[in-house]
């Protein structure tokens, strides 16, 4: 088969050069095309192509700008020539993903390819119109080589003061060709002048190799690689849990652009002892897995799934968090950033296209070095060596090194080195090795006489939850340290827990007897809990005690807040009910919350969102399709082309047979038809057609039934089955 056009390369491909297209350019069969025609225009499209260039190294980006820039048909040696001989290892990968193809004359490449390239490839001018002596280049005046030299790595284009009254040397330079005046105050360099003072390169670095990577501190095997990760892995999921029972407590209201505010996020970051930027990691990550969603109320809540995941294992718990960062296209390190400094956290800002494959470019570096811990430059430069992405001015450097702080918050990696965890995550394979090396739940705390109690190791679901109520996380680490306060008493109590319960729950749970500080602690905020109580008028303060009354309305705290006393034992209020529970605690009254007709609202208020969880959407590229996909791809594609084949042979033969077709009447049409379907109905026909407006198409049809007048056939054009008059069928034949 003679190649001519690039879509006679794509037809000349066998299955094997077909798959491996369609490995390296996905989007080539998302959708599948009908055939190969279609192939060549979506391949040859300047999105697909685009899509394809971003996917080369730096090394192969050199050599496809050679191919841009040499003349066509060029051959092999004259890209080596441009480059250097690793160039003719590199020619059959560009091959293989279409961006150069085989011609009948030589290698050629698609004309939008070109134009995406742009006009200045490598920083080279247009190619000369004339014929140049560039040997009169070694021969140049002083001042003409200085500017020649000043303008050969480009960029092409020089100013001069007028173009009509050039320098000696500029003008030198015009009369041999080797500058062209392209405007009264500019000149451009040809391509063939700036090649040939290179030194006959197109490019004055040939970087053949990905820079290499150095290592802050190497190691001898991962037991603490493993150690660290493992330890960061309980971390995070102790963090994800405490951003959702935090939340399912005081659920923030987002913003009206979507996302979550500044003062949320300082106060999340407060709680769990953390940078804001990694609680608003944590946060994203528990949006993006939907375990928090924000609800048609703006309140950004846990969702149901929450309490699903809390009942899992802690391998499950991880790959959840794990699974959803490697494929999210949410960059949560912009958040805080100097240059995005208005993007929130689960706001609709940080979508970024290229995210995951960036994502996945770090860790698979990562995966190759695992002899130590790679310094952030080095590992930089040999992604940005990896992904080059000229067009869009390569990776961001700040994307890697969100990529290697989040995956060490995650556990992927401990002390900078991907770990056993991480590796088993990006094969796919199991994580049972997790669960093995957690360390083992405890079931019981060690109350120390200064309010606080010790939990040795991670506290089972159900103490840890119970305790989440009653103290405050004051320290992290192997060993959690919880503090009680008055405040913790009593938001326990605001949950319907009572001081007996709260009292006997901590002795059964204790290894150490509980101190006598403590319980009075308890005791006497259960006594003031609810003696003072608040409802909604607005809202209204009642208190049996007249001297607690008499301390409000003299507070000076209070003074401005339109306090009003209507009897000797109620106040009412314009505040809210709860601002006004927040004002009387902040000045140091224990008030509790009742309805009309007087019963204490105490009782859980762990809050859940009422709607189905609404992750945010994955912006990305198209992922490479798996054996399975190819292949069906493949039958697909050729079916289409042999049917498009088969289409175009028939047209031609009804062409000509058209033009023969007897003038039939209606009778001698059905009597032919009738004949067709009995002695041969596996072939097709083809016939004449008129219109409402009388005008004669050529159908190819397969008759399947004559009834009253009508014949119903399957016809070719359009796949369907049609039903066709018999008085307007004008002539037929088979085929």
């Amino acid at each position: 088969m003679e190649i001519r056009s690039f879509a006679d390369f794509l037809r000349g491909l066998d299955d094997a050069g077909l798959l491996q297209l369609f490995s390296h350019r996905p989007d080539l069969i998302s959708p599948v095309p009908p055939d190969m025609a279609s192939l060549a225009v979506r391949a040859s499209s300047a999105p697909s192509l685009a899509r394809a260039i971003d996917a080369l190294n730096t090394w192969q980006f050199q050599v496809l700008e050679a191919c841009a820039v040499a003349t066509e048909p060029f051959v092999e040696k004259t890209i080596a020539s441009l480059t250097d001989k690793p160039a003719l290892f590199v020619i059959p990968g560009l091959i293989e993903r279409g961006l150069i193809y085989p011609a009948h004359d030589g290698l050629r490449m698609p004309t939008t390819l070109r134009e995406i390239l742009g006009n200045e490839v490598a920083q080279l001018g247009p190619p000369s119109m004339a014929k140049l002596n560039l040997k009169k280049l070694a021969d140049a005046p002083p001042a003409a080589k200085k500017i020649l030299d000043a303008m050969a790595w480009g960029p092409p284009r020089g100013s001069v003061g007028d173009i009509k009254k050039p320098s000696p040397g500029v003008q030198w330079c015009l009369e041999e060709g080797f500058l062209i005046p392209f405007s009264q105050t500019i000149v451009v360099m040809p391509r063939e002048v700036a090649i040939a003072l290179r030194g006959g390169k197109v490019h004055k670095e040939q970087l053949v190799n990905s820079p290499e990577v150095s290592y802050s501190f190497t190691i001898k095997d991962k037991v603490n690689v493993n150690r660290a990760a493992i330890a960061n892995i309980t971390t995070f999921l102790r963090w994800a849990e405490e951003v959702l029972n935090f939340w399912a407590q005081d659920p923030p209201t987002a913003l009206r652009s979507g996302g979550l505010g500044v003062r949320d996020l300082k106060a999340l970051a407060l709680h769990l002892g953390v940078e804001e930027s990694c609680a608003a990691f944590v946060a994203e990550l528990c949006y993006i897995s939907a375990l928090l969603t924000i609800d048609p109320d703006d309140r950004i809540l846990p969702t149901t799934q929450f309490d699903i995941w809390l009942t899992q294992r802690p391998r499950d718990k991880w790959a959840t968090l794990a699974h959803a960062w490697l494929n999210t296209s949410r960059v949560s390190g912009l958040v805080g950033a100097e240059n995005t400094k208005n993007i929130a956290p689960l706001g609709p800002e940080l979508d970024r296209v290229n995210a995951a494959p960036i994502r996945s470019l770090t860790l698979s570096l990562l995966t190759a070095n695992q002899s130590g811990s790679v310094t952030p430059d080095s590992l930089i430069a040999a992604a940005q060596w990896q992904r080059p992405s000229k067009r869009t001015g390569g990776v961001p450097a700040s994307y890697i090194e969100f990529t290697l702080r989040e995956s060490e918050w995650l556990g992927i990696t401990g002390q900078g080195v991907i770990s056993d965890y991480g590796l088993a995550l990006l094969a796919g394979d199991s994580l049972e090795k997790i669960d093995a090396d957690l360390p083992e739940e405890v079931d019981h705390i060690l109350i120390q006489s200064d309010n606080t109690a010790i939990a040795p190791g991670p506290l089972a679901q159900e103490v840890a939850q119970e305790m989440a109520l009653l103290a405050d996380v004051e320290s992290r680490g192997g060993a959690t340290v919880f503090r009680f306060s008055e405040s913790t008493v009593r938001r326990a109590l605001d949950h319907g827990k009572t001081g007996d319960e709260i009292t006997k729950f901590l002795k059964a749970k204790s290894k150490t007897p509980m101190p006598q500080p403590l319980e009075y602690l308890i005791a006497d905020v259960a006594k003031k809990h609810g003696k003072l109580r608040i409802g909604a008028t607005t809202s209204f303060i009642r208190c049996e005690d007249q001297s607690v009354i008499a301390s409000i309305i003299g507070d000076k705290k209070l003074e401005g807040l339109g306090f009003r006393k209507i009897a000797p034992e109620v106040l009412v209020s314009d505040l809210e009910v709860d601002d006004a529970v927040n004002i009387l605690r902040n000045a140091g009254y224990l008030p509790a919350v009742e309805d009309s007709k007087g019963i204490l609202l105490t009782g859980p208020r762990i809050m859940r969102a009422q709607t189905k969880a609404r992750p945010p959407r994955i912006v990305g590229e198209i992922e490479i399709p798996d054996e399975i996909a190819l292949q069906g791809a493949l039958r697909t594609l050729r079916a289409g082309e042999k049917s498009s084949h088969r289409q175009s042979t028939l047209r031609n033969i009804t062409a000509s047979a058209l033009g023969e077709l007897p003038r039939t009447t209606a009778n001698e049409t059905l009597e032919m038809l009738s004949h067709h379907l009995t002695h041969s109905p596996d072939t097709s026909l083809s016939i004449g057609y008129a219109d409402n407006n009388g005008l004669i198409s050529h159908r190819i049809i397969d008759p399947l039934k004559l009834s009253a007048g009508t014949l119903l056939a399957r016809d070719h054009a359009t796949g369907e089955i049609t039903t066709f008059r018999i008085a307007r069928i004008t002539g037929v034949a088979s085929l």
